[in-house]
């Protein structure tokens, strides 16, 4: 895969042409030999600019999150509507291209950003900003392999050229480090991948996802499936061939999104025929946010780790690396506690924002952003209860004390109280919830020192690890 990148960077140094400057002209003007930026998009339009893109309005989930990824903030000036990452999305103006095009273009942008999509299916909305003089680009990578050069592309557009590029090697060399794991599992897990629910459609060999299985270490049972039409990635596959290779199918994959959508865990084992599938046998079924797995983004990385995680669970989530007698902070915390539970990482929809949420809400923390390396298992832990936070900050270095490990533990692995055994802590009125430290004291999940429970003393690493085998122990009789 890295050879191949190489190979896309140095064609694109060739294809994209920078001479000296010149006026801005729109994608429907003949491009001039002065032109400092000039690009051919996927429409086969010629885009030429004199500089960098200042005013940005982005119409396509995945463009907005990769300009994001590319420190594009101030730039955007709008998004569409459904857009849902990174958080930053929700502060800024949204707009619909099924909406008039006058709101877009009273905005005032210098690129607006499409995909081939809308110019199939809303050609007078595209033609309408052209003729104000905007430029419109339209990119879609079709196939996996097709991404360096559409992440190039945007960062040729807006002046990140270094910055693409920089984040692509980053990329390149997370999914060899992903795949350096899972290339010698043997045997292969089997997995079917459900993209709609209609039809019961799967994913074609050269999609985002199907790599996604293939970097994770699994095998996808459908890797004969024909594209429904030119252009598509999705394919049909049907109820019996699914049925046929129901021995065969360890784990069940369905994609959930606005776009595309499987069915959901209960839909699911409920279709007739489907209990004879192993993986609905074996209760491996799961849903993944197609925005980590079947969308152009730099989250393509975290979409493989989820599934090999999935796959391969004891092995990717193998706690070892916190066998340590060094003191535990939050940060730590929360990434053992979503590897020890299997939980998978929360991804919003754009319907996320559109309700209220009591407490904390995904993404609004001011001492952890999206860049941030634990963020995800940050938030997943807090919005699953495991840990605490106080207001916007989650205080990452903050360490976690013996009365705060119990809480999590008692939280994760729902722990009963054991009626029956009396016992006496000598420090009990130190301690702010009473209640749980009897309890995990009763289950010996954490015991008590000469006699008291030590609610603030800091643990270590290996001490939450034994608590939680502990609790894991407790949890499966």
């Amino acid at each position: 895969m890295k050879n191949k990148i190489s190979i896309v960077f140095l064609a694109l140094c060739i294809i994209f042409t920078f001479s000296a400057c010149g006026k801005n002209v729109p994608s429907t003007a003949t491009v001039k030999e002065e032109a400092n930026i000039q690009i051919v998009d996927d429409m086969n339009n010629t885009i030429s600019m004199d500089k960098p893109a200042k005013r940005i309005i982005s119409l396509y989930s995945a463009h907005t999150e990769n300009l994001f990824a590319l420190e594009l903030s101030d730039e955007i000036v709008g998004v569409g509507k459904s857009d849902a990452y990174p958080y930053e999305v929700t502060k800024k103006n949204v707009f619909d291209y099924k909406s008039d095009p006058e709101k877009v273009i009273a905005e005032d942008p210098d690129l607006v950003l499409i995909r081939p999509f809308i110019n199939k299916s809303k050609p007078e909305f595209v033609e309408a900003l052209k003729n104000a003089g905007i430029n419109v680009v339209s990119l879609y990578p079709d196939s996996f392999e097709k991404f360096p050069e559409y992440i190039m592309k945007l960062g040729i557009l807006t002046g990140k050229e270094d910055m693409a590029k920089n984040k692509l090697d980053k990329f390149n060399e997370d999914i060899e480090e992903l795949r350096k794991v899972t290339e010698n599992m043997n045997p292969k897990t089997k997995v079917f991948f459900e993209s709609t629910e209609t039809n019961y459609r799967t994913i074609t060999p050269n999609s985002m996802a199907a790599h996604a299985i293939e970097y994770a270490g699994g095998e996808n049972v459908a890797s004969d499936a024909v594209a429904m039409r030119k252009g598509t990635t999705i394919a049909s596959y049907g109820i019996e061939r699914i049925l046929e290779k129901a021995e065969d199918i360890e784990v069940y994959i369905s994609q959930r999104g606005a776009m595309n959508s499987g069915g959901n865990l209960h839909s699911i084992s409920i279709r007739p025929g489907f209990d004879a599938i192993k993986a609905l046998q074996d209760e491996r079924v799961y849903t993944i946010n197609e925005k980590l797995v079947s969308s152009p983004t730099f989250r393509f990385v975290k979409g493989v780790k989820e599934l090999s995680r999935m796959f391969y669970p004891e092995i990717i989530d193998n706690l070892d690396e916190f066998n340590k007698d060094e003191r535990l902070n939050k940060r730590e915390f929360a990434k053992m506690a979503v590897m020890a539970k299997h939980r998978p990482i929360f991804s919003p929809t754009s319907k996320y924002y559109r309700k209220e949420h009591r407490g904390h809400t995904y993404g609004t923390f001011e001492d952890i952003d999206f860049t941030d390396v634990d963020f995800d298992y940050i938030e997943t832990a807090v919005l699953a209860g495991y840990v605490d936070y106080e207001d916007t900050l989650f205080n990452p270095n903050k360490e976690i004390t013996r009365e705060e490990l119990a809480k999590s533990i008692y939280v994760m692995y729902e722990l009963k109280n054991k009626d029956l055994i009396s016992i006496n802590i000598r420090d009990i009125e130190e301690c702010d919830n009473k209640n749980i430290a009897e309890i995990v004291v009763k289950n010996n999940i954490l015991s008590l020192e000469d006699g008291s429970f030590n609610p603030k003393r800091v643990v270590t690493k290996k001490e939450a690890l034994e608590a939680i085998n502990k609790a894991k122990e407790i949890s499966m009789d």
